[in-house]
């Protein structure tokens, strides 16, 4: 990103800071605008991009940590969410709230 010019006296000679502007001639300081998020894409195992409310079935058996609970290759989970973290997919598969990496899904 290059940097801008001082809004009062127009000249270049700016220092950048984390979140702010400054002029080295006349010390005017301004706010930076802030840079758009990319908007994050997540796809399935087989490439397809997810988006929220999606429906996706798991391609393999899971065993659930903290328990002896597998989810069975095949169950459906309807209406996705996608977060942030370590698990791209939050949704509920029967009943229960479950955190899902993306490469053990496909889109329904």
């Amino acid at each position: 990103m290059s940097k801008p010019e001082c809004p009062q006296c127009e000249m270049n000679d700016i220092l950048e800071h984390a979140d702010r502007w400054e002029c080295v001639t006349c010390g005017h300081e301004w706010e930076r605008e802030p840079q758009p998020a990319e908007a994050r894409v997540v796809k399935d195992a087989f490439g397809t991009v997810l988006a929220d409310g999606d429906s996706v079935t798991l391609i393999k058996d899971l065993k659930l940590k903290g328990g002896s609970q597998v989810l069975k290759g095949g169950t459906k989970a309807k209406g996705i969410r996608l977060v942030d973290g370590d698990h791209e997919i939050s949704c509920k598969i029967e009943g229960s709230a479950i955190g899902l990496k993306a490469c053990f899904v496909k889109k329904a």
